[in-house]
């Protein structure tokens, strides 16, 4: 149809052409044929808008885990006036002197944050749209990881835990909504093409920025410092602000030529926050999945180093770096070809499923066990790599278009509260006492055991979810073409259970008229 349709203005522009200007019929198509290149129906033009939209989140990713990386350093002594060196190594590592406590409540405060801010960002995205949100989101970036490299000049006074804190609580309010923003992006350009794909390079991408994290953070901060590591960081969330200009541009064009622009805004002028009580079953169990498996992931992560050098010998801090910044390695390497895999073959709650059962033998090794921490973090690496990818664009697939920002939020919401909520009882399991150089080895077996804890209520959710959505249909569990076809039908899920048990014995052409029609 599009062929036809494509080929029918091609003629008659052409007859224009030559009726009206003079032009040559066959320079007016070499013109018309460069201009196509860059229209939004074009699979290269939704792709530059994807790498635009990828580089969104690159910096707020790498300053995301500085301070796991510099764990040693933060939690240092203020001075070392004593210090003596035993086997090449100093027994005294200068710091800004922070409590095991006051370390995890930095990322303690930028998961509540989230859990507060992204179900507004959320609503607010739905209601003025990506531009708005793109903007004011990459900024709070910008200011929040600004103020935390300011607050590391104050050392041994009492502004550095507030200045700090302020500086995550405005970063987490930014890089949890941009993330809101860049999936609802994604979302739209790639429903019913690559979405997995497309969610798998996006997370590839602020994995990326993880990963030169963990491999580049603890070499510039011996040569530089930490205050300059800090600053460092900041500027390269100046780089997500400097993309979110770019894609802002690329989304309004792209939406106006596709004559979408006004059709989606009156679509969002009619969400309300009572949508929020009509999302299906579906949705909140998938929500519940997410929280779960990531309330192993980022607690674990964001004390992984310090864990690999009290359980292991023979590994420094840069090691300890490298071994625990292997689960966004694997998750670099495996995103890509993981969405492509999903795309092809569906079965997006199988997979959900699958990893859950498969992440219960890391935490087991790593409590249990003297197996060499490389083998866990790769294997929670490629786990983490399949779960991302079947589980958030799994969400496009059961709620409606107009209200996906809202959707997205309450699933970031929710799953920041779970990381807060861990946050802090690992801070608690792991003691208050910045004295105790050496945390005890049990101490890190009760972290573990609370991780597992975590990944079994990740399988029971998972289960449900899938008994659920067989009975509702199998879109999570369809399979090739059926699989893109429940992704072309998405955005018009119905709200309403009653539309939902009516649109099940219909054809898929009913419900996609009756769904435009509502």
């Amino acid at each position: 149809m599009y062929i036809f349709v494509n080929s029918f203005c091609k003629q008659a522009l052409q007859d224009h052409v030559e009726e009206h200007s003079g032009l040559p019929a066959a320079a007016a198509e070499e013109r018309d044929r460069l201009r196509s290149q860059w229209r939004p129906q074009q699979a290269y033009y939704r792709f530059v808008v994807l790498f635009f939209n990828c580089l969104l989140t690159f910096g707020s990713y790498f300053c995301f885990d500085i301070p796991s990386v510099l764990q040693d350093q933060f939690q240092g002594n203020l001075t070392c006036p004593n210090a003596t060196v035993i086997n090449g190594t100093v027994d005294c590592v200068e710091g800004l002197g922070m409590s095991p406590q006051q370390y995890n409540l930095l990322y303690a405060i930028y998961a509540w944050t989230n859990a507060v801010v992204v179900i507004i960002a959320g609503f607010l995205i739905d209601k003025l749209g990506n531009r708005f949100g793109v903007f004011l989101f990459s900024f709070l970036c910008v200011l929040g990881s600004s103020l935390f490299a300011l607050g590391s000049h104050f050392k041994g006074t009492p502004y550095l835990l507030p200045l700090m804190l302020t500086g995550r609580l405005l970063f987490g309010s930014g890089n949890g909504s941009l993330t809101i923003v860049q999936n609802r992006i994604t979302a739209f350009w790639f429903k019913g093409k690559e979405l997995a794909l497309a969610f798998g390079l996006t997370l590839a991408f602020s994995r990326l920025g993880s990963v030169l994290n963990f491999f580049l953070t603890q070499k510039f901060e011996d040569k530089y410092g930490m205050q300059w590591t800090l600053w460092g960081g900041a500027i390269l969330c100046v780089l997500g602000f400097i993309s979110a200009i770019i894609v802002s541009a690329l989304d309004k064009v792209g939406m106006r030529q596709l004559g979408l622009d006004g059709a989606i805004q009156e679509e969002s002028r009619k969400v309300r926050i009572q949508d929020v009580k009509l999302l299906s079953l579906r949705y909140w169990l998938l929500v519940l999945t997410i929280m779960f498996f990531y309330n192993g992931i980022f607690p674990f992560i964001a004390d992984a180093s310090k864990f690999i050098q009290d359980k292991y010998s023979g590994y420094s801090q840069k090691e300890a770096a490298y071994i625990a910044g292997a689960v966004y390695d694997s998750s670099l390497v495996l995103s890509a070809s993981v969405g492509i895999l999903i795309d092809y073959v569906g079965l997006r709650g199988i997979f959900a499923l699958t990893c859950a059962v498969l992440t219960l033998p890391v935490f087991g090794l790593l409590a249990f066990t003297f197996v060499p921490p490389l083998v866990s973090t790769i294997w929670l690496g490629v786990t983490y790599s399949f779960a991302a990818a079947s589980m958030w664009p799994s969400i496009p697939l059961v709620v409606p278009q107009a209200t996906l920002g809202t959707a997205m939020g309450l699933a970031t919401s929710i799953q920041m509260v779970g990381i807060g909520v861990s946050n802090l009882v690992v801070g608690q399991i792991l003691g208050t006492k910045s004295s105790e150089t050496k945390i005890p080895l049990w101490r890190w077996q009760r972290m573990m055991i609370f991780m597992l804890a975590n990944t079994i209520s990740c399988i029971v959710t998972s289960v449900l979810l899938n008994i659920v959505d067989h009975r509702q249909g199998g879109t999570l569990n369809k399979t090739t073409k059926r699989s893109g076809q429940g992704e072309r039908d998405s955005d018009r899920e119905p709200l309403t259970q009653g539309e939902e048990e009516q649109n099940d014995d219909e054809d898929d052409g009913a419900v996609r008229s009756r769904s435009i029609n509502s």
